[in-house]
């Protein structure tokens, strides 16, 4: 029996997914979108940069591994980019964050949504998968079916459903559903879905959920459960609940209170949440989610890929006692409260910074539980 299939994920001490870029590859992907260098070249410096990071992961202790998103320049565009009827486009403004305008970017949906055989990600997990040590799990990253959900603030425009939302949600179930069964096929035995949504719609409200904001959490708790309940036995889901991650800048704020009775509602594995400062409110919402009867781990992400400073050891474990008042410990995981670089630019860390909070993430699971 191998290391992995020993360890029920989310582990202990987990990781989000994203890792900063070496220069190396970003001035790759510079000369690659410059037409200095051929996409053969491009791939070949992708390779040996997810070599080098895997190896590290693995060195440091972690049980799962990812590719750190070293094909990506958005976590979320260029995956939906690769179905089949929604498209990258360059809008003409960048997303907001904290009053910081981001690199621009969104999708138009142009034709019907439905599954690629071809989407561009299934060779990235294949290449992972094949460098990873015996023992060690690959796990997979895409983003939720409710960040696709047309939304002018998003920058995702519907230009071929014509505010039949219903059909697009049917069709997008269908795709993501094929998309994730071609990556158990593959060999992916632990998916996460990263969602900005949740933590937008709670930063939006107050005590609840806005009424408009209603049928939208509605067809995202439709979309997810759709996939967790159609997905092999064997398969990990989770789902990150992210603020907005970029350039070491937040987009959202507030308390999960507003978007909890929906958040539990969900037939995923374990969530991977936001704590690693006051915007994330208290840990008082999590045990709506310990009642729900599932059994599932909540992942506290109490360390920060926002700043190179060290979080206090010990604050971090009297954090995760406190969270224990609201989830069993047993229900309970460590890791940094997202990954290090959601686009290509980064967060304001070196690499070792980054790994010097993971190192973190490890030893301080390894203080609080004996798995």
């Amino acid at each position: 029996m191998t290391v992995a299939s020993k360890i029920k994920y989310p582990n202990r001490f987990d990781i989000v997914g994203s890792f900063l870029r070496p220069q190396q590859l970003k001035q790759a992907r510079a000369d690659f979108q410059d037409k200095k260098i051929s996409r053969h070249a491009l791939t070949e410096v992708e390779n040996r940069e997810i070599d080098r990071l895997a190896k590290k992961e693995v060195e440091l202790g972690l049980t799962d591994v990812t590719s750190g998103e070293f094909r990506r320049s958005w976590w979320h565009l260029d995956f939906l980019d690769g179905l089949n009827g929604a498209h990258f486009f360059t809008p003409d403004h960048g997303f907001i964050f904290n009053g910081q305008e981001t690199r621009k970017g969104g999708i138009k949906i142009t034709d019907k949504i439905s599954y690629n055989p071809d989407h561009p990600f299934f060779k990235d997990f294949n290449y992972l998968k094949e460098i990873v040590p015996d023992g060690i799990t690959p796990k997979q990253t895409i983003p939720s079916p409710s960040v696709l959900f047309p939304n002018k603030d998003a920058e995702i425009y519907d230009n071929f459903y014509d505010h039949n939302f219903d059909a697009f949600l049917n069709d997008e179930i269908k795709a993501y559903q094929e998309t994730i069964q071609h990556f158990y096929d593959l060999g992916c035995r632990y998916l996460q879905i990263d969602d900005t949504s949740w933590g937008m719609w709670a930063s939006f409200s107050k005590d609840t959920i806005d009424p408009d904001l209603k049928p939208l959490c509605e067809a995202a708790v439709k979309a997810i459960n759709a996939i967790a309940d159609n997905k092999p036995d064997d398969l990990t889901l989770t789902m990150h609940v992210c603020r907005g991650n970029y350039d070491s800048n937040w987009a959202g704020a507030g308390a999960y209170d507003p978007v909890a009775d929906y958040l539990a509602q969900l037939h995923i594995d374990g969530y991977f949440l936001e704590y690693d400062d006051e915007r994330s409110g208290g840990f008082e919402p999590l045990k709506k989610i310990a009642a729900n009867g599932r059994n599932q781990r909540i992942v506290l992400g109490l360390v920060t890929t926002k700043k190179p400073e060290l979080e206090d050891q010990s604050l971090l474990i009297k954090r995760i006692r406190l969270a224990s008042q609201y989830v069993p410990l047993e229900n309970l995981c460590l890791s940094p409260q997202c990954g290090f670089a959601s686009t290509e630019e980064g967060n304001h860390l070196t690499e070792n910074d980054q790994w010097n909070k993971l190192k973190l993430v490890i030893d301080t699971a390894k203080e609080v539980w004996s798995d």
